[in-house]
């Protein structure tokens, strides 16, 4: 698609808001329904945020970051980024976009100074791919679209060498390693220091002061132990390298004020700004995971991939959201356009999974999210 043609599109979805009807008041559940659920499926601790007009509404907390000790989960608690530092990434991304630093559209052997065969330091081991010319087709919107064919990591491929599966740019596979590339791109190609850029662009912009993207010793005063499906306790993950994939350190008080700063479009021109959550690169995938297994599924939501967020149609107009999960911590978010409202959910505790289909559709009312594409366990669409 035409750069023309698809910011066109997402400028006129955006403005379709105004053609919606009424929306319900955002609502969530109460302290004592979400104790409930909590205990339900056992989890530990839960942070919770919801986003009204690009404005935070409120932030709430439940249960605990270490609960051998007693020790309470905060606003303030420092917990696991994960899969939500992707989306905060791409948000950086196009602000470098945006200045004329980086054309989103140019193949990798224009952005780097050598070719990703040829890096074989941490963390930018791309040699395995050297023998499959298809990497020259990479660019910095396929990578953003989780189009470029890799699996998620590449510890999950039989022989833990990374292959490519498909044509970049022709299907869509959710995948780490193309955001390492990005990563690369960034760092290699234009000089960059993606924490500093990070720091600065978004977290310093949106007053993300218990935000980074490696660990920080001030951290450990508060922060969250992670919990597994068995509930054995795991001692919070250090992240001390940076990686775009997912090293965020972060708390559930500071990722409201990203998406809320996401929501206004702070620090992105306009139409840069509509096409981080339009759709380009459709997703035919029945289930987000595993990514590769070849299973299709015709969505009624047209389900797609913007540059950093899966895009659907809602009855409420444009939603999108993003979400993961580690053997101990989970996190997602869910916006919609209309009234620019976001949940957005943290826990330390893996099994927080089975509560998120729940907490999103009571916080924002009927939706067409695909939870089930999301959430493979989850029977209902």
């Amino acid at each position: 698609m035409r750069v023309g043609a698809w910011l066109a599109a997402g400028v006129a979805m955006v403005s379709l808001v105004g053609c919606t009807p009424p929306l319900r008041p955002l609502r969530s559940l109460s302290d004592p329904e979400i104790q409930r659920v909590m205990k339900r499926e056992q989890v530990q601790g839960l942070a919770y945020a919801t986003i009204e007009n690009g404005q935070v509404r409120n932030v709430r907390t439940f249960g605990m970051r270490n609960a051998a000790i007693w020790q309470p989960l905060t606003p303030d608690t420092v917990m696991d980024g994960g899969a939500l530092t992707k989306p905060a990434f791409a948000y950086m991304l196009l602000q470098l976009a945006d200045e004329g630093k980086l054309d989103l559209d140019a193949p990798v052997t224009r952005l780097l100074p050598r070719q990703p065969p040829s890096w074989r330091e941490r963390p930018f081991d791309f040699s395995d791919v050297a023998a499959d010319p298809r990497w020259q087709a990479l660019t910095p919107r396929i990578l953003l679209a989780h189009g470029g064919g890799f699996a998620n990591q590449r510890r999950l491929e039989p022989d833990g060498r990374l292959r490519i599966h498909f044509d970049p740019g022709t299907r869509y596979a959710y995948s780490g390693e193309g955001y390492m590339i990005l990563q690369m791109i960034v760092e290699r190609g234009l000089g960059l220091d993606v924490g500093q850029e990070m720091q600065k662009r978004v977290f310093d912009r949106f007053g993300m002061r218990n935000t980074s993207m490696h660990w920080r010793a001030d951290f450990a005063d508060n922060v969250a132990d992670g919990y597994a499906f068995d509930g054995a306790v795991q001692a919070h993950e250090r992240h001390y390298r940076v990686r775009a994939a997912g090293s965020m350190e972060t708390t559930i008080a500071d990722k409201a004020k990203l998406w809320a700063g996401i929501m206004r479009g702070d620090g992105l021109r306009p139409d840069t700004r509509a096409a981080f959550s339009t759709g380009w690169l459709p997703i035919a995938a029945r289930r987000q995971f595993p990514t590769l297994d070849g299973a299709e599924n015709a969505w009624p939501q047209k389900l797609a991939a913007g540059l950093g967020v899966v895009t659907f149609e809602d009855r409420s107009g444009p939603g999108w959201f993003e979400g993961g999960r580690s053997d101990t911590t989970a996190g997602f978010v869910l916006c919609m356009e209309t009234g620019r409202r976001c949940v957005v959910m943290l826990s330390n505790d893996v099994r927080a999974d089975r509560l998120f289909p729940e907490l999103g559709r009571q916080a924002l009312g009927p939706d067409d999210m695909p939870w089930s594409w999301q959430f493979g366990w989850l029977d209902a669409p």
